[in-house]
């Protein structure tokens, strides 16, 4: 009982002094000891149950706990299914409660409401009601009436258990006698055929003998047959063989030819691809650089005179600002990689790692790649520029975040360091065009020279990122 009466684990409290007149009138204890509740049978626990759910809405609502005032609004085929924790949990917390509930409900169960409030059983009542009834009220001697209906329960189910089992076996018993009488109609019937198939078998046997010569005769002109079959396989076996060996090297020469044939025309489609890849680009390099031309040779109304050129370059006007210099650029400087990716169709090639190590070095990798390649999308976003960065497949991991729009991530492939890769790419645009190396790697700078690109220094690239 203690499982579903009380699920909170939380001892049953004591009485108030209103509880304790109540039971002086109404003739039901208000147990005040603190002894642990007696473990009930699961019928006995959903009878409490049941009853008390019944009695709540019976209860004036300054009596009624707040914990069931929602549970007394339900529909009496619902109260004991959903608020059936609640009840109990308040019939062990709240005695007064349990006492007033009691109440009710030994008055409403009449007579054996009133034996039980006196300790006494009646023989003939069910033992669950009177345990149920003796819980709620509690009078002298309640455990043991609990206990009694415990046994009861168990007893009536034994009994259950026994009857079913004879039940069972009187039903076994039947079918078996069923069975035998079947039986003995079937072997009645099976004698019958016996008899019928004992003559059709001598019928039978005659017939066999005669078939049996007939057969030897048949197996004797079929032997000869097969040997004369046996024969003819072999040799058609053996043009067969000749036949499939033949179809075989031609298959294979077959095979050979279109393989090479594929790979052939793979590798002129790869060709055509890669040069209408270049084509394309010079164009647009070409045609851009003629838009840029053609905007820097537009000539605007002349407001200077020759006279005006010759005495800027050649003279000093009296209060004129004196001529600053041009700032010396170098592979670090920012400004010249400005000036590079300001050019017509630039490719902006990065050594990935190269950058981040030199740069971002306290980081791990994946937040070095994540800074790096978020950067670059800003870059492409500003210029328009293709953007392509290198990190070594030795360190690749799976799941990357997709790269911003404009830029395009690789890693190397197995036996292939990202410098190769990047002199790859150098080598595959066309001539002409503006390509941007980033790396401080001298070996990567004097190899992309070389193939006609721009390269700059990681510094280059990671104070423009700061810039931005």
């Amino acid at each position: 009982m203690s499982a579903l009466l009380n699920p909170e684990g939380r001892p049953e409290e004591e009485a108030v002094p209103e509880a304790a007149d109540l039971s002086l009138e109404s003739g039901l204890s208000l147990e005040t000891d603190i002894s642990p509740e007696p473990v009930l049978p699961e019928a006995v626990r959903q009878r409490i149950t049941v009853l008390a759910a019944a009695a709540l809405p019976g209860l004036p609502a300054d009596e009624m706990p707040v914990a069931l005032r929602r549970v007394a609004r339900f529909a009496p085929n619902r109260r004991a299914r959903l608020g059936g924790r609640d009840i109990a949990a308040q019939l062990v917390a709240d005695p007064l409660f349990r006492q007033r509930i009691g109440t009710r409900i030994v008055t409403e169960a009449g007579d054996l409401g009133a034996a039980v409030t006196s300790g006494v059983a009646p023989a003939a009542a069910d033992p669950v009601e009177v345990a149920a009834l003796a819980y709620l009220a509690r009078p002298d001697g309640w455990r043991e009436l609990i206990a009694a209906a415990g046994d009861a329960v168990r007893a009536e189910a034994d009994s259950a258990a026994v009857t079913a089992q004879v039940r069972a076996a009187e039903q076994r018993a039947t079918r078996a006698e069923h069975d035998r009488a079947v039986a003995r109609v079937e072997a009645e019937k099976l004698r019958d055929e016996l008899a019928r198939v004992r003559e059709e078998l001598g019928q039978l046997r005659e017939e066999a003998r005669t078939t049996a010569k007939a057969l030897r005769e048949a197996q004797a002109a079929q032997k000869r047959a097969q040997d004369l079959l046996a024969t003819e396989k072999g040799r058609a076996t053996r043009v067969n063989q000749d036949h499939e060996s033949e179809v075989r090297r031609l298959k294979s020469r077959l095979a050979d030819a279109e393989a090479a044939a594929s790979t052939g025309r793979q590798a002129a489609k790869d060709a055509r691809a890669v040069d209408d890849a270049r084509l394309w680009l010079l164009l647009e390099t070409i045609n851009q650089a003629a838009t840029g031309l053609r905007r820097e040779l537009a000539l605007n109304p002349a407001d200077k005179l020759p006279a005006d050129f010759v005495a800027d370059t050649s003279a000093e006007r009296p209060g004129a600002p004196e001529r600053s210099t041009a700032r010396a650029q170098d592979t670090d400087d920012p400004g010249r990689l400005d000036q590079l990716l300001a050019l017509p169709r630039a490719h902006l090639v990065v050594d990935g790692y190269n950058v981040t190590k030199r740069g971002f070095a306290d980081m791990s990798l994946e937040q070095q790649r994540k800074r790096l390649i978020t950067g670059l999308g800003g870059i492409a976003a500003q210029t328009g520029d293709e953007v392509t960065v290198v990190f070594d497949g030795a360190e690749r991991v799976h799941g990357l975040p997709p790269a911003p729009r404009g830029v395009r991530v690789l890693f190397s492939r197995k036996g292939m360091t990202a410098d190769e890769l990047i002199r790859r790419l150098v080598r595959a645009e066309p001539p002409g065009r503006p390509i941007v190396v980033v790396s401080s790697d001298r070996e990567v700078a004097d190899g992309v020279r070389r193939h006609g690109a721009y390269p700059m220094g990681a510094d280059s690239l990671l104070r423009r990122l700061s810039r931005s």
